[in-house]
């Protein structure tokens, strides 16, 4: 596979990373958006390192590094949406008027 059909595919990640947290008004499916636009940006950075250093372990432990963020905001951010649920009973972005107090 060639680095430019890589990056193609890591741009299109992104931009359907991107509609999906603009587009969506659930909290799950924008979070969905986040995740695939830090998929795609992975795949470039890897693809990148992978074409260019001939497979340096630098660029692998990035994106290990890269993927540990992700499992934390994941956790996080689902632990939030549970806890707005839980004191609000919202799970769309529309159904929050402000969220303090």
């Amino acid at each position: 596979m060639t680095l430019q059909s890589l990056l193609v595919v890591s741009a299109a990640l992104f931009g359907i990373g991107v509609y999906g947290a603009l587009s969506q008004q659930t909290f799950v499916m924008i979070m969905m958006g986040l995740e695939l636009m830090l998929n795609g940006a992975m795949l470039a950075a890897v693809a990148l390192w992978a074409m260019s250093t001939a497979g340096a372990p630098k660029g692998q432990l990035l994106t290990v590094i890269v993927m540990t963020v992700m499992a934390v905001e994941a956790a996080l951010g689902f632990a939030l949406v549970i806890g707005i649920y839980r004191i609000r009973k919202a799970d769309m972005t529309e159904k929050l008027k402000r969220l303090r107090g």
